[in-house]
């Protein structure tokens, strides 16, 4: 074998999918026999983050995504309520405004869950420990209730 082709050769051998370092191989990671594995980084990974933060516990919160603030179910009722004025006999109008009516009445527990964030918040984390972090999938209407609420009291919160 002459230089060329031992250079060749040698360019091939590190350039294999076999000579990648496990961790650093996405292909080989993204192989469906290890999604166990890929389960246990997933679990592995907020642990690590929260050990780091001091997060001694967690309060999870979920719940509904369509429940909005108060002011902005008052305000989406008002415009369903504007435009059926505008065709008071439209079916579609009539279940617009039914629908904004059944939203701001859910609306109310939108408030109670930023209460109830900033409650435990306020009481549970202290500088150098967090006692029940409030914990939420990160998304609207419930969750970003309870993360404003913690928030408000200048305390650290988790969307997952």
């Amino acid at each position: 074998m002459n230089d060329e082709d031992r250079a060749k050769s040698l360019e091939q051998i590190l350039h294999s999918p076999s000579y990648r370092l496990a961790y650093k191989d996405v292909d080989f990671l993204s192989d469906s026999r290890l999604r166990p594995v890929r389960m246990q980084l997933e679990l592995l990974k907020p642990e690590l983050i929260f050990e780091e933060h001091n997060v001694v516990s967690t309060v999870v919160v979920f719940g509904g995504t369509r429940i909005v603030e108060p002011a902005l179910a008052e305000k989406r009722l008002e415009r369903a309520k504007a435009r059926l004025a505008e065709t008071p006999k439209d079916p579609r109008r009539r279940r617009e405004v039914q629908r904004a009516e059944r939203v701001l009445d859910k609306s109310r527990y939108y408030d109670i869950a930023r209460d109830f964030a900033r409650l435990v918040s306020a009481t549970c984390q202290k500088q150098d420990r967090r006692d029940h972090v409030i914990v939420t999938g990160g998304g609207p209407g419930i969750m970003e209730a309870a993360n404003r609420g913690a928030f408000d009291v200048g305390a650290k919160s988790a969307g997952l």
